[in-house]
């Protein structure tokens, strides 16, 4: 049956066997601002690292697996206001003909989202190969900004260029986009790569990316949420906090802690560990968005 309850209460009994992670949060709840109010509450999900058209040991079922995280976007009784999806939506591939085709599917499946608004962005899979020509045919364009009840969202593009950097013409084109913002605006930045050196050594982070948060460390209320890594993480830069996003294809080892980064082994006991999705709830009043990770499969 349905879940009934407000959509507070939603957020709060989601996070019941996931991990939340909550910094510096407003302390008391705030009373629900009405439905015009562009300060509203809101919520949205957070899908990463989907690689559709993967084949291999590390997900025997990644045939299934992306249409099972749409089942599970779907069983959610309060619906997001949107959902993003962090990068590497397909799997790599040098054909053109097979990259446009797995563009092609993958639109198809998450058009099977009851959330009709979805905000795409490239990975390296999707994009490297071509310089995001074929990405930018199937979703349009690979970097972009909009508004949503008093936060800006920025999606950059840190994945055309092979070498994995944003590029100045990009970095220009942010630096003209945060002028229309006032400095202590809201401000979301959504990124495939981490922004910061996590690891450079197995690619984890952007080429130019120190620009980038040079751009962003005037603004006061800044977070950025990536992909790329296949596993949680959170960092902070000054008062800018990163957060990456699990995969929904495998996991990937801790950084450094293997010689070589290669997908941890499937478990055919717990077909999915280490897999899932985001919820991130935003409140009108102010405060850091609170973070829910959720899993494709809820545990039995």
């Amino acid at each position: 049956m349905p879940y009934q309850g407000s959509r507070r209460d939603l957020l709060k009994l989601m996070g019941v066997g996931g991990v939340v992670f909550a910094s510096g949060l407003a302390g008391a709840a705030k009373k629900k601002a009405k439905k015009s109010d562009v300060h509203d509450d809101f919520f949205f999900l957070q899908l990463s690292d989907t690689h559709w058209g993967y084949a291999g040991v590390s997900n025997p079922e990644a045939d299934v697996t992306l249409k099972k995280a749409v089942e599970a976007v779907n069983g959610v009784a309060a619906e997001p206001d949107f959902i993003v999806f962090t990068g590497d939506l397909t799997h790599t591939t040098n054909d053109g003909a097979v990259r446009r085709k797995r563009m092609t599917e993958f639109r198809d499946i998450v058009g099977g989202l009851k959330v009709k608004t979805l905000r795409l962005m490239p990975g390296e899979h999707d994009a490297a190969p071509d310089a995001g020509v074929a990405y930018q045919e199937n979703f349009g364009p690979t970097h972009y900004a909009f508004d949503h009840k008093g936060v800006h969202f920025v999606a950059l593009d840190n994945v055309s260029d092979p070498a994995g950097a944003v590029g100045a013409a990009q970095i220009d084109w942010l630096s003209a986009d945060l002028k229309r913002v006032g400095r202590d605006a809201r401000i979301v930045v959504l990124t495939h790569r981490p922004l910061f050196d996590l690891y450079p050594q197995w690619e984890w982070a952007t080429q130019d990316g120190a620009k980038v948060i040079d751009l962003l460390l005037p603004y006061q209320r800044v977070t950025v949420f990536y992909g790329h890594i296949h596993q949680e993480h959170h960092h902070q830069t000054e008062h800018i906090r990163h957060h990456a996003a699990r995969s929904l294809i495998f996991p990937l080892p801790p950084a450094g802690s293997v010689p070589k980064k290669v997908p941890l082994p499937w478990d055919a006991a717990t077909p999915f560990k280490g897999l899932g999705f985001r919820q991130i709830a935003v409140e009108g009043g102010g405060g850091d968005p609170r973070l829910t990770e959720l899993p494709i499969v809820k545990p039995t």
